[in-house]
């Protein structure tokens, strides 16, 4: 059964569901918060004797760490807690936390203490929460320092001290968590830009909270049942004409191989019929691995596609240009990718015919090609990916896949998505015109666009997943061997799917 997509909440929602609930919540949040994350050391530390190391802020996270010491403690784990502040500056329910810790027999020391002989059995991050924007400095970025020089299990609580939970860009010195708790929902900087190396395995603690009617979210992780309506078994009497056309354009002068392994991808994801039209005159006229693509000149794509993918090996010369023109005024959904993304940003005059456009269109940047649709530098896309990728969304009125570290899929009403598959093997050449193959394929079977889309960037990292998980990769992974996973994976979802009834 395909577990179902995980809510994930920006900072100001979190916010907002904490302060409507924490008047009236009974037990108060944060005593479930130390509750929950007491269950998950136990969990962390089941084979690990010692004593365990909380560092407690001057916040509420402090006090969630304040109730797990004293719930580990209580428990007959030995616990030693740093905390350097002044207790009765601590806000109202993290210094009745702290209280009830003392009350205990707890205590605390003002230093960051050396470890013992055999290492601590856990280490804890208490510091401060999902509401810090400032990078650290002083004591507490010593301490940081200090935490992430221990080995072994490191937890945070929430987020690690340090990250930015709604963009996952450290603001300065971080911890680096080999697990994180979280609370209520996941956050955004939790699964993109730098969060997942931060982070570590990730454990949400939903605090029996449900998402409120009142505040839906707007974005969550990507799971198959996401587009699990899509799985549908293929009638026995049936034909190739019913799994669409597919026309990838793209392949100048020495760039072939993108076209091909776009075409490639498309053709093993189960499209009737695939195209590749070469921009390079010389390009060869059939692909010896597969000689079921059907290899031409661009000029010579039929102009009846379901789906054309515009940008694999494109170059940019006044052809491509010109065939990106054509494209848009296309009735085929259509998929930008790479060059096709460079001419389209060099040409304000195409945007608004992009988002006039009344078939499907999707747009999959990497933050480079992003930076350029969106004129600024690669940096600031980066620093607040999520934000980006719905600019871009509403701008072209397209599906945006910003690819990267948590690729994140946004729509052009403001729903967004990110996906935790792949690894860092797929930092490689050809791994996006593979997608680009993929996509394409979905939309041109009559796929809804958003499905598609979400369906083939998972698939994507899942396919190399796999094949990590097989010995192959994640280092010299190639972008050609993602593709035979990728049919792999994706016939072991549907026979899933069909199994479920």
């Amino acid at each position: 059964m395909f577990l179902p997509a995980p809510p994930i909440y920006p900072v100001a929602g979190i916010r907002e569901i904490e302060q409507k609930l924490i008047p009236s919540a009974r037990p108060p949040l944060m005593e479930r918060a130390g509750r929950a994350t007491a269950e998950d050391a136990v969990r962390l530390t089941m084979d690990r004797p010692g004593p365990i190391l909380f560092a407690c802020g001057p916040g509420n996270n402090g006090g969630d760490g304040f109730v797990m010491a004293r719930q580990l403690r209580q428990a007959g784990r030995e616990v030693v807690v740093a905390f350097a502040d002044d207790p009765a500056r601590l806000p109202t329910d993290a210094g009745k936390a702290h209280a009830d810790f003392i009350h205990a027999g707890g205590t605390t020391t003002s230093e960051l203490p050396n470890p013992p002989a055999s290492g601590w059995a856990l280490v804890v991050d208490a510091l401060f929460g999902i509401g810090l924007k400032r990078g650290l400095e002083g004591r507490y970025a010593g301490w940081i320092q200090g935490l992430n020089a221990q080995r072994g299990v490191r937890m945070a609580l929430d987020v690690p001290s340090g990250l930015d939970a709604d963009t996952g860009r450290p603001t300065g010195p971080c911890f680096r968590a080999t697990h994180t708790t979280t609370f209520i929902a996941l956050k955004p900087g939790l699964l993109t830009n730098d969060g997942p190396d931060h982070c570590g395995e990730i454990s949400v603690q939903s605090l029996d909270i449900d998402c409120p009617a009142w505040l839906e979210p707007r974005g969550f992780g990507v799971t198959p049942a996401l587009f699990e309506s899509c799985l549908l078994p293929r009638p026995r009497n049936t034909h190739k004409g019913r799994y669409g056309d597919v026309g990838i354009l793209g392949g100048d002068g020495g760039m072939a191989g993108a076209a091909l392994l776009a075409g490639r991808a498309a053709l093993f994801l189960g499209a009737g019929r695939v195209y590749v039209g070469f921009m390079d005159p010389q390009a060869p006229t059939v692909d010896i691995v597969h000689p079921e693509l059907m290899l031409r000149s661009a000029t010579s794509l039929p102009r009846q596609l379901s789906a054309l993918a515009l940008g694999p090996g494109l170059g940019q010369r006044d052809a491509a240009r010109a065939e990106l023109s054509a494209a848009i005024s296309s009735a085929a959904a259509l998929v930008l990718d790479a060059d096709a993304l460079n001419l389209l940003a060099a040409d304000s005059s195409l945007h608004g015919s992009v988002a006039r456009r009344a078939a499907a269109t999707v747009l999959t940047p990497h933050p480079a090609e992003a930076a350029r649709l969106l004129a600024r530098q690669t940096a600031e896309v980066q620093a607040d990916r999520l934000n980006a990728a719905l600019e871009l969304a509403a701008r072209f009125n397209a599906c945006i896949v910003l690819k990267g570290c948590g690729s994140v899929i946004a729509t052009p009403d403001g729903r967004w998505y990110i996906n935790g598959t792949g690894h860092p093997g797929m930092a490689t050449a050809g791994m996006g015109d593979v997608l680009t193959g993929l996509c394409a394929s979905l939309l041109a079977q009559g796929w809804a666009t958003e499905q598609a889309v979400i369906a083939a960037v998972h698939l994507h990292g899942a396919a190399a997943d796999l094949l990590a998980s097989e010995g192959i990769g994640p280092i010299g992974l190639t972008a050609g061997e993602v593709i035979d996973a990728a049919r792999r994976v994706f016939n072991g979802w549907l026979e899933e799917a069909v199994s479920m009834g």
